[in-house]
């Protein structure tokens, strides 16, 4: 079942960056964008168009994207709560738009005060709206294998929200371990429960590494045949909701792991190294990769 090809969408704009404490320019954004087009990422997640007083990082979210210049063959997704967000995702000629619900009752309460089934509800007329104007939707379940306020998450508890994301008219689901406790056979149930709903082609995973699982996790998935997931470069990200998880499985990881084993990604290693190193310097840290700490090492960069 193990995929000879897999697809990674590339976050780290997005969700990599949009915890950070410091601002990032939309002159950074922008030149990182445009080195992962260079290492060749098809999948980019830009940013987000949401309300810039609960993301003040992403208030510059129409400047990025009028400021990238696109590559053919690459497809641009974005985030978008609402159809005010969806109105600026469309003018600003994305390809795909995601919104996301929570596994648990007791993580979408804390995070938008509403129940599951309400925040599905607000989505239907983005799904719609989005459909109309010919955009795909990915939806993405968070707190699929862990929740911070309410521990375990059982594989009923996803699919239960995998069918209401279905109902709704979305087109892909993504299948999100937001704290990082999430282990290789929780994760393989989760996304079983997916696929039961959608095509393969449909179902991805979206690993944390908090606990350092992240690397086994997509290996379970990669054995169902799941072949899309998505990383960060540099390991960049978070989740302001869960005390103590770090960000995203490091897209150079995944790809050491991936080429190491035969899979194909058409991702250059080395780029995306020289890329997680540019944009970690840039933020004042050296990068947290170990992929890219090891390969920076091997050609005598020093690091802090």
């Amino acid at each position: 079942m193990i995929p000879d090809r897999v697809t990674l969408v590339e976050v780290g704009p997005r969700d990599g960056l949009q915890n950070e404490g410091q601002p990032v320019s939309t002159a950074q954004k922008v030149e990182l964008i445009h080195r992962l087009q260079a290492a060749g990422c098809t999948e980019i997640e830009a940013t987000s168009f949401v309300s810039p007083k609960w993301v003040p990082q992403m208030a510059d979210n129409a400047a990025v994207m009028a400021g990238i210049t696109r590559k053919p063959g690459v497809r641009w997704s974005v985030l978008t709560p609402n159809l005010q967000g969806l109105e600026g995702a469309l003018a600003s000629r994305v390809d795909e738009v995601v919104v996301f619900a929570a596994a648990t009752e007791a993580f979408s309460r804390k995070n938008i005060n509403c129940s599951i089934e309400d925040s599905i509800e607000r989505f239907r007329p983005v799904v719609e709206a989005a459909h109309a104007a010919g955009v795909k939707v990915r939806g993405a379940i968070s707190c699929a294998l862990g929740c911070p306020y309410q521990g375990a998450v059982s594989a009923d508890e996803v699919e239960r929200v995998v069918l209401l994301m279905k109902g709704i008219g979305v087109d892909h689901c993504g299948v999100a371990d937001t704290i990082g406790t999430g282990t290789p056979r929780a994760a393989q149930a989760a996304l079983e429960r997916a696929l039961k709903h959608y095509p393969l082609a449909e179902v991805s995973g979206h690993f944390h590494d908090t606990y350092g699982q992240a690397l086994a996790n997509i290996l379970a998935c990669l054995e169902l045949g799941i072949a899309t997931f998505d990383t960060s470069i540099a390991g960049l990200g978070g989740c302001p909701y869960a005390k103590g998880a770090t960000g995203n499985v490091a897209t150079e990881d995944v790809v050491f792991m991936l080429h190491g084993m035969g899979i194909a990604t058409g991702l250059d290693l080395d780029a995306l190294v020289d890329a997680a190193a540019w944009i970690s310097g840039q933020l004042g840290r050296p990068p947290v990769a170990r992929v890219s700490r090891a390969l920076l090492a091997r050609r005598g960069v020093a690091l802090a």
